[in-house]
């Protein structure tokens, strides 16, 4: 796994855009492993630290396992100075399936890994958010990416493309230094809740800032759910009140019930422009969701 990949990339037009099947047809790999080492061993996680040397492009990798997670990140540096050329990182895994489950904004969709019709063989590189996932119904994988969006998946291999050095109408797209983290995500059965989760907290990490509280502070908004998530609070744009945005995201139906430790004093149903009709008192918001459906409501506290 995590075989990185660099593939002649010159698309019949739009340079810095398109990707062309026949790019598969010419690879090399990155093979040149200059280093290989443990750099940090301890209770809660390890690091393996590797470098490859390809071409006239270097590359840094620091693999992270953890404690009581499966999750293993590939936090990567790259400077890249290559022409005409896709990098690209592949998963081979041991996994049957006839399609892949590709997360979107507000849901996820599945389509085929496999190129049974002219179609299919037209999705060679698909876009996506944060995940992408093969599963049959006892195991799965999923790979992860915190600002890299397009995948290409065949069978069972799962490729995550990375940089692309085009060079119109920039000569120097891609050129230089470049950060980003991917992460390979086994779980047990089909697609779950496992996936979303760790997905989110991958692109949203919690940070540490230095600080004093003078006392426990209380929790805004606390939900009884796991299959509905809260995507934004907000102030209202008039003043008055905040704007909730939630969305349903595994393709169910869900009750779900807000609460907060400060005092709710009125909540409403409204629509993205902030409007709502009537108001309902009571301390908690109840709402019924379908699959992937998006509500938002307004709050008074």
């Amino acid at each position: 796994g995590n075989v990185l990949q660099f593939f002649e990339d010159r698309p019949n037009m739009c340079d810095a855009w398109n990707i062309n099947l026949f790019y598969q047809e010419k690879m090399w790999e990155a093979e040149d492993l200059v280093t290989m080492e443990l750099t940090e061993n301890g209770p809660l996680y390890a690091v393996v630290h590797m470098e490859w040397k390809y071409s006239k492009s270097y590359i840094w990798q620091d693999l992270c396992v953890y404690a009581g997670e499966r999750r293993i990140d590939f936090k990567t540096q790259v400077d890249m100075h290559e022409t005409h050329q896709l990098m690209k990182a592949a998963f081979p895994v041991d996994i049957r399936t006839t399609y892949a489950t590709y997360d979107i904004q507000y849901g996820n969709v599945r389509r085929p890994n496999n190129w049974n019709t002219s179609w299919d063989i037209a999705k060679f590189e698909m876009v996506l958010h944060k995940w992408v996932d093969l599963s049959d119904s006892g195991y799965g994988v999923s790979l992860m990416n915190d600002c890299k969006y397009g995948y290409g998946i065949r069978d069972n291999v799962m490729g995550l493309s990375l940089l692309k050095s085009a060079k119109s109408p920039d000569t120097e797209a891609d050129m230089g230094e470049h950060f980003f983290t991917y992460a390979l995500l086994p779980h047990k059965g089909s697609l779950g809740k496992e996936t979303i989760t760790q997905g989110i907290l991958l692109n949203q990490p919690a940070f540490c800032v230095p600080g004093a509280m003078k006392k426990q502070a209380g929790q805004f908004l606390k939900k009884n759910c796991g299959t509905v998530l809260i995507d934004a609070v907000k102030l209202a744009e008039d003043g008055d009140g905040y704007v909730v945005h939630m969305h349903e995201c595994a393709g169910g139906r869900a009750h779900v019930e807000l609460t907060s430790d400060y005092s709710v004093k009125a909540y409403a149903a409204c629509n993205l422009l902030e409007e709502y009709e009537e108001k309902t008192d009571g301390s908690a918001i109840c709402a019924d969701f379908g699959p992937f459906e998006i509500k938002c409501f307004r709050i008074w506290m």
